[in-house]
């Protein structure tokens, strides 16, 4: 294993001598230089992984010398050492972004637990994670067995979830593609218990889980009715990992009060999933009581203009005589509109704001190739999430509802996977063109490879005529044509799909938080 190089700059460095020694003897290798001119040199010319800088030196001050080396090399971590305990000399210190902070006279175990903290950190973090996981590999394989309820699923994609953002800062730990195969097996398992469980939900057979319908009613209506004011924020395609990404900057602001994971209905798309949330009802009903709110699959026009309305219908069914606005926000200056008008927004009871970003980032990332390369795996896709938050006016909202005496729900329609391995479907011209799933009256498909809905009504799904069936791509499948199939493949291989059977898809996060005190 390589050596860590650490650079120590005193003026009197010849009496730190036996310090150095006592680093070179643990296996570190010690550059020493005696003033700031000399250790701005070798900063340049050296691969360094830790600076021990002193604070009062001839000519270059330690916080001059700091400011260069920033400059040059800002990654390196650096400690100041110092006989003065001057509080403005520690805030300019720690305002350049040093790594800590001594006082002399330091002894060699202070020394050895810095580089400890500043640098061995990383392995150290590094080794317990994999031997964590390593530990937990066989407890998630009798999870996977033993899974035989929703909440079950719902359980064991949450600790997936947390080992996969443990493993990803951590790439070349040799771990990653141990952790993809029992990922894809957790996938395989969860297919079988929708394939065995789905249509029984809807016959009573088995207890339905809380699903797309559910939300309003079960939830938020009950805050509603305490007088509470709400607000809820649904971002299209957000999964529950990209949550746990998000979560630590909501946190300076709001505390969670309470977190579920809740299923998507089938199709897990737009069209279906987040009608279902604002009618509290599912598409099948959708279609027979508000005719005029609905359009299937082959029909023109857009899916989800009349959320507004169909929430209307859900309030009046249930006799609720909420204030409400509604807002659906596709572009930048819509959101900061939203922002500016917050103290309108406050006179409603409950505000229904809908977020698309993540869904054109997944879809801009099919058809662009700049998009494409930018998130060209899981990590990356992770990280365009996260940097939209970061600097998105939904961020800034809930920064400005941090005063106000609100309940912030935070939730999804459904989510989206990677998908990677194509299946030959054939249908007609009517047939649905999403790759997750098709609905038409002459699919010719191998059952084994789909989870096969033939008669749609039973799990409340509109059907155009007589003979309408339904099919889901399940793990990280898609559904391909076979007229030119090689370049649909190419084309569509490993983008982010959404509409079939994955936990990412159905397992879905739906969050209760309050306003921090």
């Amino acid at each position: 294993m390589k050596k860590l190089r650490i650079l120590w700059t005193d003026d009197e460095i010849d009496l730190l001598r036996p310090h150095i020694l006592f680093l070179e003897e643990k296996g570190f290798e010690v550059l020493t230089a005696s003033n700031g001119d000399d250790a701005i040199e070798i900063v340049i010319a050296e691969d360094l992984d830790l600076i021990f800088l002193d604070e009062n030196m001839p000519g270059l001050s330690g916080l001059q010398t700091l400011s260069i080396i920033k400059e040059k090399k800002p990654n390196i971590p650096v400690v100041m050492i110092t006989k003065s305990e001057e509080e403005d000399i520690m805030d300019q210190a720690i305002g350049s972004k040093i790594a800590d902070y001594l006082i002399k006279p330091v002894n060699p175990k202070q020394i050895l637990l810095s580089i400890k903290k500043n640098v061995d950190n990383k392995r150290l973090i590094s080794e317990k994670t994999v031997s964590g996981y390593q530990s937990n590999f066989g407890k998630i394989g009798m999870q996977i067995s033993d899974a035989n309820t929703f909440d079950d699923w719902a359980e064991l994609y949450k600790r997936l979830v947390y080992w996969e953002l443990e493993l990803e800062q951590n790439p070349d730990s040799g771990m990653q593609e141990v952790f993809h195969m029992q990922k894809s097996d957790a996938n395989n398992g969860f297919a079988k218990f929708i394939k065995k469980n789905y249509e029984s939900w809807f016959s009573g057979e088995k207890e339905m889980p809380l699903m797309s319908p559910h939300l309003f009613k079960e939830k938020i209506f009950p805050e509603l009715d305490k007088g509470q004011k709400v607000f809820v924020i649904v971002i299209d395609n957000f999964r529950y990992d990209q949550w746990k990404l998000i979560q630590p900057l909501i946190s300076d602001y709001f505390t969670v009060e309470s977190e579920q994971l809740y299923s998507s209905i089938l199709p897990t798309a737009t069209q279906y999933a987040r009608n279902a949330i604002f009618a509290g009802l599912m598409p099948y009903e959708i279609d027979k009581m508000y005719p005029q709110y609905w359009l299937n699959d082959e029909e023109e026009g857009g899916k989800n203009m009349k959320e507004a309305e169909l929430f209307e219908t859900q309030l009046k069914r249930l006799s609720k005589n909420y204030k409400f606005g509604y807002e659906k926000i596709t572009q930048l200056k819509a959101g900061e509109k939203v922002v500016e008008n917050i103290n309108d927004l406050l006179n409603n009871q409950l505000n229904l704001l809908v977020y698309n970003y993540i869904d054109m980032l997944s879809h801009a990332r099919t058809d662009i190739e700049m998009i494409r390369e930018l998130a060209n795996d899981e990590p990356a896709y992770r990280s365009l999430t996260i940097s939209w938050f970061k600097h998105s006016p939904l961020f800034a909202l809930i920064k400005e509802l941090k005063d106000r005496d609100v309940k912030l729900f935070i939730t999804t329609d459904h989510g989206t996977v990677r998908v990677q391995n194509p299946v030959k479907v054939v249908g007609d011209k009517n047939t649905s063109t999403n790759l997750r799933y098709k609905n038409g009256r002459n699919l010719n498909y191998n059952p084994k490879e789909v989870f096969e809905i033939r008669d749609p009504h039973k799990v409340h799904l509109p059907k155009s005529n007589i003979s309408t069936s339904y099919i889901f791509a399940t793990n990280d499948d898609f559904l391909a044509y076979p007229n030119n199939y090689n370049y649909y493949v190419n084309y569509y291989r490993n983008t982010f799909q959404h509409g079939g059977v994955s936990m990412e898809e159905m397992i879905i996060p739906f969050i209760k938080l309050k306003p921090n005190k």
